[in-house]
């Protein structure tokens, strides 16, 4: 064997290796950050407007024209009025879990949110991994919100 089939080789081996932890999700503990930017970025929820959910009920992209900064995270709007109904009341309008998979928190774990799988629950915006992971969350979601919501101090710690 050449030492560039073996070079070769350890590089695909330690990309797959890299590959599945970046898909794996993280344990309870983890200390992941309060707000998921997803990897390489600092905007919440991917740059959708987190107040639109509320007010036109379906996800609508923010703009660079209209942000803000709220834990550590650039939040983007798609007017200057939704922009200021967040900075009056984030708490609100920012998805739970800091926008990771509502799912992911109920399993003790993180992983991505996705502003296109979202609900609205009582009031709270909860996104999910995608449209397969929500079904599963929406068939008990009250256990899951539950679950979450006493995993999610030690998940962020």
């Amino acid at each position: 064997m050449s030492l560039r089939l073996v070079l070769r080789s350890g590089l695909v081996a330690a990309g797959i290796v890299t590959g599945m932890l970046l898909l794996t999700p993280a344990p309870a503990g983890a200390g992941e950050a309060p707000v998921y930017t997803g990897f390489l970025s600092n905007l919440a929820v991917n740059g959708y407007d987190p107040v639109a959910y509320f007010k036109e009920g379906r996800p609508v992209e923010g703009t660079a024209d209209y942000t803000l900064e709220y834990k550590g995270a650039e939040w983007r709007f798609a007017s200057a009025e939704n922009r200021e109904a967040f900075r009056q009341n984030p708490e609100h309008y920012a998805p739970q879990y800091g926008g990771y998979c509502a799912w992911a928190v109920a399993q003790g774990s993180t992983a991505k949110g996705d502003p296109l799988n979202w609900r609205i629950v009582n009031d709270k915006l909860y996104l999910n991994y995608n449209a397969e992971i929500q079904t599963r969350w929406q068939k008990d979601a009250a256990k899951n919100i539950q679950s979450a919501d006493r995993n999610w101090p030690r998940i962020i710690e």
